[in-house]
């Protein structure tokens, strides 16, 4: 079963620190990382910085287009236009299908803001809470968590991606 989680870290550079943390829990088998991603938002800007950790994923590694369009659900919609957000409302109501919904969408925003960052990560048969315990920087948030494999089949099906870890 994957499971798709949401980190949060109380410093805009908090995510990025945990990417060799991530290789090491790779290596010892604690986890299989099929694809991760990192939301920094430094407290003045007036956007997030987002990053696909490619060099941790490997072959069941979801497109960098899944990524995008969830970012941009997430952290840029009130910027775009009304014909985009019609767009983003189909794709929004595909993504509800595999448990990433209004609520997932609302929680995040509210949570991540200017100072902090996320990681989203995309793993097999891993448990969250004994991956948290193991990310560095102290004070990494568990957001949300989902994703079973039926909703990874969808997920891989509405972005065209037909490989499997």
């Amino acid at each position: 079963m994957s499971t798709l989680t949401v980190w949060k870290f109380r410093t805009a550079e908090g995510a990025e620190d945990v990417e060799e943390a991530l290789k090491s829990f790779q290596k010892e088998g604690l986890i299989k990382i099929l694809d991760a991603a990192v939301v920094s938002w430094p407290a003045d800007r007036a956007k997030p910085r987002t990053k696909q950790l490619l060099n941790l994923v490997g072959a069941g590694a979801l497109s960098g287009t899944f990524w995008g369009m969830l970012f941009g659900l997430i952290f840029l919609m009130p910027l775009l236009g009304a014909a985009i957000g019609a767009a983003a409302g189909a794709l929004g109501g595909k993504l509800a299908d595999v448990g990433i919904d209004d609520d997932f969408i609302a929680e995040i925003k509210e949570k991540v803001t200017p100072g902090t960052s996320a990681l989203f990560l995309l793993t097999r048969d891993e448990v969250p809470g004994r991956i948290g315990a193991e990310l560095p920087g102290g004070g990494a948030e568990l957001l949300h968590s989902n994703l079973d494999t039926e909703r990874e089949a969808r997920l891989r099906e509405i972005f065209g991606d037909d490989t499997t870890a």
